[in-house]
This record gives C-alpha cells, structure tokens and sequence, in this order.
C-alpha cells in the first residue's frame, strides 16, 4: 500500500470524525476571502489522481460556497408577477458553482477538477485544480479548451446532463461485458459441399369441428346443356 493511501484513510477518518484538527482548519478557513489561492492542496492523493502537478502552471484555490437554496436577486425597479419568488434553481450542483466562482477570478486559466475538502454550518469549501495553457510546462490536452467549467465539461458540471443518468456507468458495462462473453453464432455445416437440407416444416393442425355444427357441402357445377 502506497503513501497515498494512508493520506486517504487518515483523512477520511479526519472527515468521519471531526477530529479537531479539521474542525481548526474550517474555522480559519471561514475568515478567509470566498476564493483563495492554496500553495498546496490539502488532499495531495486526490489532487494527484484529478490531474495536479507540483509544475510551473498549476495552482490550487480554495472556493467557499453557500449551503441550502440560493435566494433570487432582488430587482431594483418595477413589481413584476415573475419576480415574486424568493428562491430560483440553478440546475447545478455546489460544486460546480464553486469551479465558475474560481474561473472568474483566475480567467486566464483553465479549470481540470474539483475536490470537496469540508464543511461548516453555513458554507461548503471545494479546492479546484487550474492549468495554465500558455506555461510549456502543460502540455494536456483538458487544459486547452476555453470555458470548461461553464460549458458543463468538467465531472462536476457533467454530472447534470441526461445522457450520464440514462446510460449506466462505464464500469458497470465493462462487467457486464465480461460476465457475458460473446458468442458467434453458429453457422449450419455442409455436407459434401452441398447446402444443407432445410428443416421440414411442422404440419398445421386441423381445425377443430364444433358439435352441432352442419358443415356445408359444396354444390355440384351445373353441365352446360348441349
């Protein structure tokens, strides 16, 4: 078992826990700005494997996101029949209104993943992963695109498309797959070059008589008279 691993478990049981020092963390992290910029993340082993590197072009900032309902803006003039509702839904999940919140403020850079690290009562705190795509340093292919985090093509803006609810998961399909193997299907055999023989066809059944039932005889055809 690797290193990461242990930075894992020791962090899960942290989060399961509320061990004190996470709660220390939380509490300075609530005084803080909504965005920040970390000099290093504080989960490495899942900031490793969405795609950070301890390279000149990727940094690390930390967004603080409201929980519960988001309320509406209030408008400035005019009552209007549309505007008398208190709270609107933004078809996104936290995490993606964090990603968008980080993007804004570094619009320079490129938005790879996203990672929740804690909460509070009042707030969610995510750590979103940037790429430079001018830094020769980055050279991946997710960094180049240009407005991922509000296109829907980051994992945590994906999540809220149909297409991934309807279709089962990658792994799942890949263990279907394996449980059942494919089978050709089988050819019918030649016999001494020539085509096989066709299957007889099963004989129809007789319609059944009903009793009591007079069955109707057939008229003799009339002779032409000479």
């Amino acid at each position: 078992m690797g290193a990461y691993k242990y930075i894992s478990e020791t962090l899960q049981n942290e989060y399961k826990k509320r061990d004190e020092r996470l709660r220390k963390k939380v509490i300075r992290w609530r005084k803080e700005p909504a965005v920040v910029k970390v000099n290093r993340p504080s989960n490495i082993s899942r900031a490793r494997t969405l795609g950070y590197k301890a390279k000149q072009g990727y940094i690390i900032a930390r967004a603080r996101v409201n929980k519960g309902r988001r309320t509406r803006r209030r408008p400035t003039k005019g009552r209007k029949q549309k505007s008398y509702y208190f709270f609107k839904q933004p078809q996104m999940s936290l995490q993606a209104t964090a990603e968008q919140k980080v993007n804004r403020l570094h619009s320079n850079m490129e938005v790879l993943n996203s990672y929740w690290v804690g909460d509070d009562g009042n707030y969610h705190y995510f750590e979103v992963i940037l790429a430079d795509p001018a830094k020769p340093s980055v050279n991946i292919s997710s960094a180049i695109r240009q407005g991922k985090s509000f296109r829907g093509l980051t994992s945590a803006g994906n999540s809220r498309k149909q297409s991934k609810k309807k279709t089962p998961n990658k792994k799942r399909r890949r263990k279907a797959k394996a449980r059942k193997p494919y089978a050709p299907p089988k050819k019918p055999e030649k016999k001494n070059g020539r085509k096989p023989d066709k299957p007889d066809k099963p004989d129809k059944p007789k319609p059944r008589r009903i009793k009591g039932s007079k069955s109707r005889k057939k008229s003799p055809k009339k002779k032409p008279k000479e």
